[in-house]
């Protein structure tokens, strides 16, 4: 349970506003929360994992499964509070291979990636998306593997229509949980290999960025993806800001659709001082008007109901 409260807790932090609200239940009576900023959530993350890793002294299967989970929760966390070297400590002996998988059955409940995009044609996979998105179809990575609509891979899988529910937009359809009870890696090993990248990165170790990167490539059980990875920044024309930008987007592709985008994307203005209009989409909608400028998720308007946050004024503020 320290694990779940850990988990969400962070995803909380990375994608919503400052102004974020915990309450709680004592004796069956609601106690409504203070808003606090993503730090502050980031900060109470932080302590839940630490709480769980305390209780966590046995071998047993289950032990080290949920130890290696809380570890890499733990990374993540750091990595949010821009402590990367106390991250790297926290994931070292995680294995990359390792993976905790949130299940799903006929009986129970369906993928919801598989509902909503193979099946339903509501969400389709992106590509260079408001000029900024990531290749994630074009690229053909075998970590992001797609299909268009209607093709004959796609047919095989169950897509035979061409276009999004909408009846208008091609669908791109996503392959890595073909099945509507595929389970999907929460937590990855390969996470701990993406944080001591990027701490490399920040402690300006540049040849063990690269072999973080290579490391996961080769031992995070992808088939037919390359493992020869080298600094960027060493090409004629490459840059440090090269760097950064291989870094996550080897995070953007490991972890697509898995929750991590968002957090991501804001770090990367909050902590390396990139442009929001150069991370976040710009430009013409496909649905018609523009892209925001919004880089969060405001409070809740159900939230409004706590006495202590402004029905006016969800969020304190909309910063990264």
């Amino acid at each position: 349970m320290y694990f779940v409260e850990a988990y969400v807790e962070n995803l909380i932090g990375e994608h919503y506003c400052n102004g974020v609200v915990f309450s709680d239940v004592v004796d069956g009576t609601e106690v409504y929360g203070m808003p606090v900023t993503t730090t502050v959530a980031f900060q109470r993350a932080l302590a839940h994992a630490d709480s769980g890793l305390a209780l966590l002294t046995g071998s047993a299967t289950a032990d080290v499964r949920i130890r290696n989970a809380l570890l890499v929760t733990k990374g993540r966390i750091l990595t949010n509070l821009n402590r990367h070297a106390d991250a790297t400590v926290a994931v070292a002996g995680v294995p990359t291979s390792f993976k905790y998988e949130n299940q799903h059955s006929q009986t129970t409940n369906d993928n919801a990636m598989w509902t909503y995009n193979n099946t339903a044609r509501r969400y389709s996979v992106s590509n260079v998306e408001g000029t900024t998105g990531l290749n994630y179809v074009t690229a053909r990575d075998p970590r992001v593997p797609t299909c268009a609509g209607g093709d004959a891979v796609c047919r095989a899988n169950g897509t035979t229509r061409a276009d999004r529910d909408d009846q208008t937009i091609p669908v791109n359809v996503q392959l890595i949980w073909p099945t509507r009870d595929a389970p999907v890696a929460i937590v990855r090993g390969v996470e701990a290999r993406m944080v001591e990248a990027e701490a490399a990165y920040k402690a300006g170790n540049y040849p063990l960025m690269v072999q973080k990167l290579n490391q996961a490539r080769t031992e995070g059980g992808v088939t037919g993806l390359s493992t020869n990875l080298t600094d960027p920044a060493l090409l004629p024309t490459g840059t440090d800001a090269d760097r950064l930008s291989l870094i996550f987007r080897e995070r953007a592709f490991w972890f697509f659709s898995t929750g991590h985008r968002v957090g991501d994307m804001r770090r990367l203005i909050r902590q390396y001082g990139r442009p929001a209009a150069s991370v976040f989409p710009v430009g013409p909608w496909h649905k018609g008007g523009n892209y925001g400028s919004d880089v969060n998720f405001t409070v809740p308007q159900a939230e409004a109901n706590n006495p202590n946050v402004s029905a006016m004024q969800t969020c304190t503020d909309r910063a990264p």
